[in-house]
Parts: structure tokens; sequence; C-alpha cells
């Protein structure tokens, strides 16, 4: 090939050189370009605890690994030759429009991943015109965020506790600031074997020890945030010091039967969905209670392990109980094509957790707006790769489980 001598002008038009940004992280979260890329940055943002106690789950984590491997796994379909310049990604979800298919899921200790907490979520979900679920683990009280995203659809997650009364004023605290649905949570009668948690000597609230003290060295910012803002409690409850597996086992009642769950449904007036289904029998007994939806759901991974992978279980779960009740699924959701593929096999919507905490690890109340962003355009790609242009056009000869 002949070669030239550079043509200085054409050179200097390639060189376009980047303003300098004073807030290096913010930059990075912004670069990010998956939920994964979100992941790396929160594991270098937070001392290891903290994040361990996102990332990690029960036992072996075999449940967590299976579930994300399925998604990895499943193969599409795609049609071609559709008009898909414009996709519309709303969803009915609850008889109101959700503008993208998935919901923030319930998450403990928000605050502890980043100080702006459980606010900084609400807020990107009222932005982005999806719902939130505040977790009655959270540290930000049912009016607090309130407050802080007065327009967000608000869900509030509750589990079944010993002190019943305990629960009742949850409902009325919720209804009384205008929660429209409630997260009941059934699969959590004790606590999961966390060992992650466990290795790292993990507290609620954190306390220093030598381990900590040098963790807490190389994330100056994170301890900053701590010390200078209010204490990191349980919003919802009662102080307490100690491991969250033990405050699980002195608080919730491992008795509870479907008996308690009309129980609630005569006292909460809101819409009722039921977390933590895992077998089909038991999503239908819950339709006879009149529950509004049902999360196909195994915690994350972090209760029992080698549990059911929902994604397998959603056709059936579909198939049986009906066009009545809504079921969303949750657990191992890292992109936006897991979601469209979980909407292909039935899923009304889906849940995702630590997707948006690892946005918030990684740079707060910006860094859950990009989650949300990452898993918004990914979704859109995905239906116009698939040729759909509706979340409606959707159905299960889209994909293949293997």
């Amino acid at each position: 090939m002949k070669r030239q001598r550079p043509d200085v002008v054409a050179l200097k038009a390639l060189l376009v050189p980047r303003a300098p940004r004073l807030d290096f992280w913010r930059a990075r979260v912004e670069r990010a370009q998956t939920i994964g890329d979100l992941r790396t940055l929160a594991r270098l943002r937070t001392p290891r605890a903290v994040f361990d106690y996102t990332d990690g789950a029960a036992d072996g984590e075999v449940t967590l690994a299976r579930s994300r491997e399925l998604f990895r796994a499943l193969t599409f379909h795609p049609r071609i030759l559709r008009d898909v310049g414009e996709v519309d990604t709303t969803i009915d979800l609850l008889g109101r429009t959700s503008a993208l298919p998935f919901a923030l899921a319930p998450t403990g200790f928000t605050r502890m991943m980043r100080a702006e907490g459980e606010p900084a979520v609400a807020r990107a979900a009222e932005r982005a015109g999806i719902a939130y679920a505040l977790s009655t683990m959270g540290t930000t009280s049912i009016e607090d965020v309130a407050h802080a995203a007065p327009s967000v659809r608000r869900w509030f997650q509750l589990y079944l506790w010993r002190d019943r009364d305990a629960g009742l004023d949850f409902l009325r605290r919720a209804e009384a600031h205008g929660y429209e649905a409630l997260v009941l949570t059934v699969d959590v009668p004790v606590a999961g074997n966390r060992l992650r948690d466990a290795y790292n000597g993990l507290t609620i609230p954190p306390q220093i020890s030598a381990k900590t003290f040098l963790d807490g060295a190389l994330h100056p910012a994170w301890w900053f945030d701590l010390i200078t803002t209010p204490p990191l409690e349980f919003a919802s409850m009662h102080a307490y010091g100690g491991t969250v597996g033990s405050l699980i086992n002195k608080m919730f009642d491992p008795s509870a039967t479907i008996e308690d769950l009309s129980f609630l449904r005569d006292h909460w007036r809101g819409k009722l969905i039921v977390k933590g289904v895992q077998r089909l029998e038991d999503a239908q007994s819950l339709v006879g209670i009149g529950v509004d939806a049902i999360v196909l759901s195994n915690h994350g991974g972090r209760q029992l392990d080698r549990a059911t992978v929902p994604l397998r279980l959603l056709r059936s779960v579909v198939e049986a109980v009906g066009p009545d009740t809504e079921i969303l699924i949750d657990g191992g959701v890292m992109s936006g094509a897991d979601i469209v593929a979980a909407l292909a096999l039935g899923a009304k919507a889906v849940l995702v957790g630590r997707a948006y905490l690892y946005g918030l690890m990684a740079g707060g109340e910006p860094g859950v707006d990009r989650a949300i962003e990452i898993l918004a355009s990914e979704v859109q790609r995905t239906m116009q790769l698939l040729g759909v242009r509706s979340m409606n056009e959707l159905d299960p000869s889209f994909v293949t489980l293997p």
C-alpha cells in the first residue's frame, strides 16, 4: 500500500480531547455500560463486608449462580423485517402504567451501601416512572421515603412478625402515606446461612474492629459518610446491635401459616403482593385468598441454597393461575435482556435488587439512575433485535430454556 505524509488538518480533526472531570467516580459511573461495570466500581468503592453483604448469597451460593446461569444460557428466537423504529417499553402493572417492565425490589439496610440510601433509590424510581418497594429492614422510615419521593409508586415490603400488632402498625403507616401495595415476603421463616457476612464479622450497625479499620483505611469516603450522617439503624424497628441473621431469628415468626395471610388481607385495603413463592401448588393456594400478584423468588439466593430457579418455574405458574393474578419474578437479573426474556415467558414484570444497589454503591443517586438507564436501554435494544414493538407482542416462542 502506498503511504503518504500525514494530513495535519485531518489529524487535528481526529483529536478531540475530553474536558477534565473533577468528579472522577461520577465520570466512571457515567461511562459504565453494563450492570457488571457498576458491580466492579461498587467493589472498589465500598468496604469488603458491605460489598459482600450485597453481592453474596447463602451457603455455597449455588442458587444465585444457577439463577444467573439460566438467564445466560437461554436462547432467543428473533423475528425479522418488523418495523421497530419505535418501541413501547410500558406495561400495565397492578392497574397502573409503568414506564418500564421492572420495579426496584425491597432491599434491607440500604444506607449501609451508600449514605443517601432509600430516598436516593426512591427518587431515581420516581424519575424513571417505575415502582419502588421499601423494605421493613430499610434504614429510612415509611414517612421519610414518602416525603423524599412524593410521586413515586410506593410499595411497602413486610415480613410476618412474631408481634402482630407491630405488623399492623406498619400497615396503617404505609396506608396513611400513600403506599399502593404491600409486598409480603414469605420465604424467611429463619435467616439463611450467609457465610460471607459471618466470615466478615458484619454486624448491624457496623462495628470497628482491627479488620474493619484496615479495610476502612482503603475506603475513607465511605467511613466519612458513615460518621457524618444520621446513625445507621433500622428505621422501622427499635435499635438493635448484632448480625442480620440473629435479628431475623428474633423478630420473624417461623410458625406463620397461610391463615396469617388471610389476616393481613382483611387489614390491608391496597394491592397485596406475595413474594417468595417457589412451588406451583403454593401459587395456586394464594390465588384462593385474593392476592393481586405473586413474585416467584428465591430471595436472590440469600435463603435456601440449591432452591428453585424462578425462571424455570415461570411458565407453569402463569398457565395454572390464570390472568387475574399477576406473576412477577426476581433473582439473577443482570441485564435488560434478562427482563425481556422473563416477560416473554409470561411474567408481568421483573423486580431488580442487586442491580440498582451496585449503582448506589458505585455512585450514589446518579449511580441508581445509571443502573436504570442501562437496563432500560438494554430492554429497548433487545425488543428491537427480537422484532417486537411492545411488551404485548412477546410470547414464549421468542425464548427457549436449556
